[in-house]
């Protein structure tokens, strides 16, 4: 049985979680997790194979165990750390944002005085920032998008559907997963979509993410006259599934470009919205916005009437297990482990 360390000391809980949750019915591999402590607090089931870790720990971690791959759940900060892992270990990262990835040093520098000038400082001073494309071009680089895919990335399979029964809704109930931001998603267009219909009477709105600042203040007012229901505090794992296991369809307004690090990123060419996973894994039909690039089925590009569009989606019943049941995508995860091995 081939061994893995898994590493997630910054961002990205749910996808770390993801992978746990899969490789647990594998019997190809054996899976440590070091997890920092924010990100184990946030993993919803505990396992004996994970170890709190951080940045100052996480190189003498691996020196005690011989692993047959190393995988980097994010590299969005200790670059330098990251750079010495690469460079004794077979490493493969998951990249998450493609541009940022290959920005150039002198980029990068001159990123840091664009925003969060003492951060980005830090990021330069004290954990190597300017290393950072040399430290994702010297490892094999993951993708979760298969549409990413190609000779340089490398799809990392994490996203099956679960299995459950879909009760019947009094209302039409459409979901709008993610943090409620105008940042990455265009919640104007959303709330004045709303507020022209008449039809939107008669559906239930879910803006399943933390609502607060200008985005909170139009919510509560639109609130007032349709039926919407919205969160002031961070939506518990437990909620959002819930929630996301009653909706008929998702609605995901997503920003065609956003950024990360000032460094233009475009979704659906080179940045993945988790909207997609979340499509995936409660095997809902999804509308984006007309100009998303997907190859996907269940991904549909926004109508003029986006609501009666809502309706003939919940009609259809798309055959998710098809391509995305556990046994699948684990054995396609499995088969991406082997050849980075």
């Amino acid at each position: 049985m081939k061994k893995i360390a898994y590493i997630e000391i910054d961002t990205h809980a749910e996808i770390a979680a993801d992978f746990l949750d899969l490789m647990k019915d594998s019997k190809e591999f054996s899976v440590d997790y070091y997890f920092s402590e924010k990100i184990k607090n946030q993993i919803p089931r505990y396992d004996k194979n994970i170890w709190l870790s951080d940045n100052s720990m996480i190189l003498d971690q691996l020196k005690s165990k011989k692993y047959d791959l190393i995988i980097i759940g994010t590299v969005h900060r200790y670059f330098s750390t990251f750079s010495r892992i690469i460079q004794k270990y077979k490493t493969a990262v998951i990249v998450h944002n493609l541009n940022f990835s290959k920005a150039s040093k002198f980029n990068l520098f001159k990123n840091i005085f664009k925003d969060d000038l003492f951060y980005r400082l830090k990021l330069l001073w004290k954990e190597g920032l300017t290393n950072s494309s040399k430290v994702y071009q010297s490892a094999s680089q993951l993708v979760l998008d298969k549409s990413f895919s190609s000779s340089e990335y490398h799809f990392l399979s994490l996203f099956y559907t679960k299995e459950f029964v879909q009760n019947e809704n009094e209302k039409l109930t459409v979901v709008l997963p993610g943090g409620v931001s105008q940042k990455r998603r265009d919640y104007k267009h959303v709330l004045n979509t709303i507020q022209k219909s008449e039809s939107a009477e008669n559906i239930e709105f879910v803006f399943l993410g933390k609502a607060k600042g200008e985005e909170l203040e139009n919510i509560k007012k639109v609130s007032e006259k349709i039926d919407l229901k919205y969160f002031t505090e961070r939506v518990s794992q437990e909620e959002f599934e819930i929630w996301m296991k009653k909706a008929d369809v998702l609605w995901c307004p997503i920003q065609q470009e956003t950024e990360f690090f000032s460094q233009k990123e475009i979704y659906g060419k080179s940045k993945m919205t988790g909207n997609i996973g979340d499509a995936i894994k409660f095997g809902k039909m999804a509308v984006f916005p007309e100009n998303y690039l997907s190859n996907h089925d269940f991904i549909v590009g926004e109508k003029v009437d986006v609501f009666q569009q809502f309706y003939d989606l919940k009609k259809i019943n798309y055959n998710f297990q098809k391509e995305f049941s556990k046994q699948i995508v684990l054995g396609n995860l499995e088969n991406t482990l082997k050849n980075l091995i």
